[in-house]
């Protein structure tokens, strides 16, 4: 269709009986309701999501920093020939640390760090106490208070980064920056890509580099777009991630998996010939911050010699690497070993044990091979967010987008403060919001399939909905007031 044909009038502008003309509806207003969200979102939404960038970038180097803060409690000072029994090993924790209830037993990952012998201690609450022991000489090297196997400084980041130290309120933050990061970052790309097409000419220059010869606002909307396309894959990909196990939206994704029974397998540990256990699904959002906390033991204090029947029982059945070995809970359940290897190649495996003599016979197993793929899928997305996947590599790509992050919100506040009135007559402090309105000159097709999309939106990620009526609300009070000193004036 010709310019000339789209600007003709039509039925729709005629004029009415007052003499104005109604807006003409279009497809093109999209792109101006785009804008407004994605400024009002950009100015609301850019503190939650800047912090969430700074705190998990220090986050993402927590192996490193772990290395470096205790260094003498995760290693040891020579690696030997031969790795002592875990029976032995476990003598040498209890007798220095006899408190507690030993809960689990963490095998080294590698030959020069030591093995984690973890105790449940009821005034740690969810926490323990782990107990570092040189594998080949049974020295106890110290003890930390952990959390679901991270050390004290690991888990102080990772709370910082989860609710800024706040609990279950501060965890609103992250959501709201999860929720919304990927509405943010789609929607700047649709604008970019759109503008780009209409004004730099439709080619994959115009799209990936700066404008370098532009100033002003236009050089800093050109840099904010462009860093924007160039993370714009990796940011969506934290932000489904990170969904995952937040608070709301992750109980409507837990539904979705539970729908569509992609829950990770659950180890049957019941005994042959003992009562099946009666309880839901194990896991939760904790267990993914650390495989290798393990969970209280019986009301018996477990044999030391078990743990290496029940190692070796494990290692026979092709469990290799690091495992965390844990006694029953309780009467009638199997010793459960499971790998906790997370980096690439992921091994995931985990088998019941049954000791018995001093020896030990596997009952029941689940291999990482058979999760379901939206299982797996969660799984290595939780460990890639967090930076557990490819080694190094895993951690500099996170480090990239979390300054890339930072990066693009403080050109956007950047270009906020450039868009401002300048003239005498006309100054302002900040630039002005997209025009009002835009929803009126929206095609009827557009707002039936709209609605019931952003309610369906609003209802599997609350707290985007939450926040999203907000800002429809606050626009409509300001409107009315705007609206109200304009006709007094």
């Amino acid at each position: 269709m010709s310019s000339t044909t789209e600007n003709r009038p039509s039925d729709a502008s005629a004029p009415e009986a007052d003499g104005t003309v109604p807006a003409r509806r279009s497809w093109r207003e999209v792109r101006p309701l785009l804008a407004r969200l994605h400024f009002y979102a950009g100015i609301l939404i850019a503190p939650f999501l800047l912090v969430a960038a700074v705190t998990g970038l220090l986050y993402t180097f927590t192996p490193q920093l772990d290395r470096l803060i205790y260094q003498s409690w995760l290693t040891v000072d020579q690696p030997g020939d031969a790795v002592r029994p875990l029976t032995e090993q476990i003598a040498a924790a209890r007798q220095a640390y006899p408190e507690g209830e030993l809960a689990s037993v963490i095998t080294p990952a590698g030959p020069e760090d030591t093995t984690q012998v973890v105790l449940s201690l009821p005034e740690l609450g969810e926490k323990q106490l782990t107990v570092y022991v040189d594998p080949y000489t049974s020295q106890v090297k110290g003890d930390l208070v952990t959390w679901f196997g991270s050390t004290p400084l690991s888990t102080w980041l990772d709370d910082l980064h989860r609710n800024l130290h706040l609990g279950d309120f501060g965890r609103l933050y992250s959501e709201t920056a999860a929720t919304w990061l990927w509405v943010v970052v789609l929607g700047g790309l649709a604008l970019w890509l759109g503008r780009a097409r209409g004004q730099r000419a439709a080619n994959v220059r115009g799209v990936l580099v700066p404008d370098r010869a532009a100033k002003g606002v236009r050089r800093t909307r050109s840099w904010h777009a462009v860093t924007g396309v160039w993370l714009a894959l990796g940011l969506v990909f934290l932000s489904a991630t990170g969904m995952t196990w937040s608070q709301y939206a992750g109980d409507r994704f837990g539904q979705l998996l539970d729908a569509a029974k992609a829950r990770t397998p659950k180890l049957n540990t019941t005994l042959p010939g003992a009562q099946p256990a009666t309880t839901g699904t194990s896991g939760g959002e904790h267990a993914e911050h650390g495989a290798g906390a393990g969970t209280a033991a019986g009301p018996a204090e477990p044999d030391p010699a078990s743990f290496d029947a029940a190692l070796e029982t494990a290692r026979a059945a092709g469990l290799g690497g690091t495992v965390t070995v844990t006694p029953p809970a309780k009467a009638g359940k199997a010793w459960t070993v499971a790998q906790a290897d997370n980096t690439w190649p992921v091994h995931y495996d985990r088998v019941a044990v049954d000791v018995k003599n001093g020896t030990g016979t596997v009952t029941a197993r689940t291999n990482w091979s058979e999760y379901p793929v939206l299982s797996k899928l969660t799984k290595l997305g939780v460990q890639g967010h967090m930076g557990r996947l490819f080694g190094l590599a895993n951690q500099l790509v996170l480090a990239a987008l979390a300054i890339g992050l930072s990066v693009i919100t403080v050109l956007g506040y950047r270009m906020w403060w450039q868009r401002r009135p300048t003239r005498a007559d006309r100054s302002a402090r900040f630039g002005k919001a997209p025009a009002r309105g835009v929803w009126r000159r929206l095609p009827v097709t557009a707002l039936v399939l709209g609605i019931p999309l952003t309610v369906a939106l609003g209802w599997a990620l609350p707290v985007l909905g939450v926040t999203l009526a907000a800002f429809v609300v606050v626009d409509v009070a300001v409107g009315l007031v705007r609206g109200r000193k304009a006709s007094a004036s």
